[in-house]
């Protein structure tokens, strides 16, 4: 089995429910919103969260990837930036636990977190502080990093810091690996446009993108837009929700529906469908069948809150990956 490297912001994900809007007034943080915070209010969040009771899991986008397709039975590491504080401990750990090797450097400040507030009426609040995910610098890419591993994926996120993610990709193309990318957010792709292309270009093989960002990246509608990516790189795939997903490699195409599911919570969806495409590669499916294990994997994660998935549910994906 094909080994799994990955790179993005090392944020914990914590999630909590409340009763009522207070906190989300407190802190000035409009409802359904996603909304970036300094350290104090961070550390001030977190602080009532955990008091009203919360979950956590090691998080980011790629971290989710990465976790996902660790459970699926590749071999995988994760490289990141961490604080030294109770989450970093707690980031390395759960690592660990979900059988990641940690890559982990360590900056200046504390360790990013992204805080996810649930009101009542089912709505999510997002509070994120990067902290010292994004002191993560092109000078923190080594060689030895890479070496041992056969897939590098990354996380759009990180686009905005041009030096790393050239840097980071680069290398992994240097050892001979297959480099995946999910485009992560349109206002990412609207931002760092050019220079997103020209990285697709060059060094990508893979890349993932939502109905959204494939807009934001070719100006076109989604079956229009997978031609155009899939011109730029050997595979695209165009993720379009409930309607599923399109890919395209060399000169096939296929559209892949959705699965029956019942959604509480689409965080971690676009990530867990990479977890089950790369490992589809990794166990050398052929590109299809890998949409449809990224479509399984994606599917239940929207059917519990956050994106940790208990081990009965990954032995009934694995029970389904077996029989396609």
């Amino acid at each position: 089995m094909k080994a799994l490297l990955g790179m993005g912001n090392a944020l914990v994900d914590i999630l909590a429910s409340q009763k009522n809007d207070n906190l989300l007034a407190k802190y000035s943080l409009p409802k359904g919103s996603m909304q970036h915070v300094d350290e104090q209010t961070g550390n001030a969040i977190y602080g009532e969260l955990v008091e009203s009771g919360c979950t956590k899991v090691a998080g980011g986008s790629a971290a989710n990837a990465v976790r996902g397709a660790g459970r699926l039975g590749m071999k995988t590491s994760f490289m990141g930036k961490i604080g030294e504080d109770e989450l970093g401990r707690f980031f390395v750990d759960d690592l660990r636990l979900n059988g990641i090797n940690p890559c982990l450097l360590t900056g200046n400040a504390a360790t990013g977190r992204c805080m996810t507030i649930i009101t009542s009426d089912s709505e999510r609040t997002f509070a994120v502080y990067l902290g010292a995910a994004i002191e993560l610098t092109a000078d923190d890419i080594k060689l030895s990093m890479f070496e041992g591993y056969d897939y590098f994926h990354i996380e759009g996120y990180l686009i905005q810091n041009h030096a790393l993610l050239e840097k980071a990709v680069a290398t992994a193309k240097s050892c001979n690996m297959l480099v995946s990318l999910d485009l992560a957010s349109y206002n990412v792709v609207d931002e760092n446009h050019d220079f997103l292309k020209y990285i697709v270009n060059k060094y990508v093989d893979l890349a993932f993108a939502n109905e959204e960002e494939a807009k934001s990246f070719t100006g076109k509608i989604p079956s229009e837009a997978l031609h155009d990516i899939a011109q730029m790189c050997d595979i695209a795939v165009v993720k379009l929700g409930k309607n599923g997903s399109l890919v395209k490699c060399g000169g096939q195409s296929f559209a892949v529906p959705a699965t029956d599911a019942s959604p509480v919570d689409c965080t971690g969806a676009g990530d867990l469908y990479a977890s089950g495409f790369l490992y589809g590669l990794a166990s050398g499916r052929d590109i299809e069948t890998c949409a449809k294990i990224g479509t399984i994997c994606a599917g239940k994660v929207i059917e519990v809150i956050g994106t940790k998935l208990d081990m009965e549910i990954w032995n009934e994906i694995k029970n389904q990956v077996k029989i396609l």
